[in-house]
Order: C-alpha cells, then structure tokens, then sequence
C-alpha cells in the first residue's frame, strides 16, 4: 500500500528562472515527509513532480523505485490533495470519495461500500448521504483524504491542505492526518510553510530555501541543531548576535560581538571567522545576578502574556534586543516593566552559524 520516493539531482527551471535546484532525497515507504520553507521556495514544485503535472528539467524521480519519466498523472500511484479541496458540491458525500472508484468502472454497489468504509476510517460513520455544504470544514477535509484514499495510492500528496482553517480546527486536523497516516500505512509527503504542523507531524522534514534543501532530518534534529542561519530562524524564533570566530576546540568557540563574548556550540562555518550566534528564547534565562558565562545585562520592555508562556522583551546596554520565554507554571519570577536584570544562555543551547546563502 505505499511506496518509496527518490529523488536523484532533480531541478525544475521556467525559462531562466530555478524553482528547483539539484534536489537530493530519499522518502521511505510509509513514512510521514514534509517539505517546510516559505512561499516560492520551490516545494510545491517538487509535489508537482513527483505527481507528474510538471517535468523536471533535470535529474530523476523514482516511485517505489521505478523511473517516472514519461508516465501521466494518471499512470502514477499517487493522489493529490489541494489547498481547495476540490470537492463536488452537487453530489453526496459518499459519490465525492467513490468519484475515482466510478471512473475505473467500479459498481455503485462496491462503490458505496468502499466509500463507507473510508468514512469510518476517517471518523465520519454514517455522512456518506450528506451534501458537501452540510460538512464542517474539519470534515470536508476528512472527504478530500477519503476520495483520494479510495483509488488506493501508494504515495498521498497533500499541497497545504489545513491553511485554510482557524487555529484550533488546524491543531486537531493535525493529529487526525497523523493518525490517518499511521492506520494506512501509506507514505505522506506534506507541503507546508507552518513549521507547527511539519515538526508535529512528520517522520522527517526537509527545509527548504530559493529552490534548495537545506536541511533533512527528524523534527527535534532540526529543531534543535539546524545546519545553518536559515533553518535555525525559519523554525522557531531567536535572539541573533551578529560576530566572529575568535577560538574553537572541541565543537565549542569563543564568539565576539558588539555585545560581549560568548562561548556557543560551533556549527559548519566553513572556516569562515564571521558568523552568528543563535539563541532560542526559551534557553534564554533571567536573573538578577549575572552567571558564570553567557551574561548580558539588559532592561525589560516588555511583557507579554501569552497563554501556556510569558514573553519578556528586553533591550541591553549595548542597543541588542533579546527575548525571553518563560513557561507559565508558576515556578518563574517574572520580571516587572523597567527591570534590570541579566539574560544568559548555557554555551551547549546555542549555536554559532552561517547563513544559507554564505555557505552556497
């Protein structure tokens, strides 16, 4: 029921312009893939291909390893979920999942069967009579992914499908897609700019940037260890110091800024002095004495609530802004408006990196 995805040296070019350039993956059979990156990145180019709307210039894509070139959309073992759903508001539910099914010739009898077996695989037992227009948008989105389970594909294709919906309706479509995924068995390749939904459900995610991938890895690897400036302030946020190189040993460094030397993990520079220092806000820690290292004392702004965690904003007497999140649990002091105090950071949740383009 699924099948792996290669893609060896692929590039997409319209006119003189890359969208694609020289990607490299491997997506195991069953396995949930996001391709994360902002808008024109090219990673719907890449669902497009795989799904074969669109030719590369270059390279190879290979489903369940056979080579794809030359095979239409419809020879492919694939189904494309889009952004709009594409549902059809004058039939029933259950002839909007067995529309393929009708296509292939299938009899209404089988058709209706396997539509309400979908339905229950979905969570929507006893819908099939509905009219589109009857559904939440929760559910409609559960119809597209039943439609487009029920010619059986191998690989689903799913081009930003939760952007339309508000926030808490997304975060439980999230664990829904997911769930669905694991009780298929069927390989997930995910197109998203949300890095909530990508980190969340995926197997492994893979950043990209003008046309590039930057980065393959499981969620938390990405999370916690980007490869470069781009992946690191693309998912999640960051106190950034601009600086250079001044001692490394051991995949720590000595890091000089305008605003003080820190010592942070060291990324892949490329033997390159200048750089950046990252720092996620929540490895961002106030206090009212400076610590053994990692110090910079700074006057609070501003203070936000924000739910589950406060957000302190503070300036430092050498003009840096700096973030602070604080979990709302109690344990933490939190600091008035016009505080002095000191932001610090442990050396090993930091990161010293290049920015995308320097390293290219």
């Amino acid at each position: 029921m699924s099948a792996g995805i290669d893609l060896e040296n692929v590039c997409c070019d319209f006119g003189s312009f890359r969208a694609v350039d020289h990607a490299n993956v491997s997506i195991k059979p069953g396995e949930f893939f996001s391709f994360l990156g902002p808008s024109g990145c090219g990673k719907t180019t890449i669902l497009r291909m795989i799904s074969g709307f669109i030719e590369p210039t270059q390279g190879v894509i290979r489903i369940g390893g056979k080579d794809m070139r030359g095979q239409r959309p419809n020879q492919r073992p694939t189904a494309l979920i889009f952004q709009n759903l594409a549902l059809f508001p004058l039939m029933p539910v259950w002839e909007n999942i067995s529309f393929g099914l009708e296509m292939r010739g299938v009899s209404k009898t089988e058709r209706r069967a396997k539509a309400e077996e979908l339905l229950r695989l979905v969570d929507l037992p006893g819908a099939g009579d509905k009219m589109v227009s009857q559904l939440s948008g929760g559910q409609k989105q559960r119809v597209a992914i039943a439609r487009a389970l029920a010619v059986e594909p191998q690989v689903m294709l799913l081009d930003e499908p939760l952007s339309a919906l508000d926030l808490k309706l997304r975060q439980h479509m999230r664990a829904e897609l997911r769930a669905i995924q694991k009780r298929t068995g069927v390989t997930f390749i995910y197109i998203t700019h949300d890095q909530g939904e990508a980190l969340a459900m995926s197997d492994r995610v893979g950043v990209m940037s003008h046309g590039r991938i930057q980065q393959i890895a499981d969620p938390r690897e990405i999370y916690n260890n980007p490869v470069n400036g781009f992946v690191a302030s693309f998912v999640g946020e960051n106190n950034i110091f601009s600086g250079e190189v001044q001692t490394s040993a051991a995949g720590m460094a000595s890091f000089s800024t305008p605003h003080g030397s820190f010592r942070a993990r060291l990324g892949d520079i490329g033997g390159h002095k200048v750089a950046k220092l990252y720092v996620r806000p929540e490895h961002t820690v106030i206090s009212a004495t400076a610590g053994a290292e990692n110090a910079i004392a700074a006057t609070v702004g501003d203070v936000s609530f924000e739910g589950n965690f406060i957000t302190v904003h503070a300036t430092s007497d050498s003009g840096a802004h700096l973030t602070s999140e604080i979990r709302n649990d109690g344990s933490a002091t939190v600091p008035e408006k016009g505080a002095r105090v000191f932001m610090s950071f442990d050396a090993a949740r930091a990161s010293i990196l290049q920015d995308a383009n320097e390293r290219a």
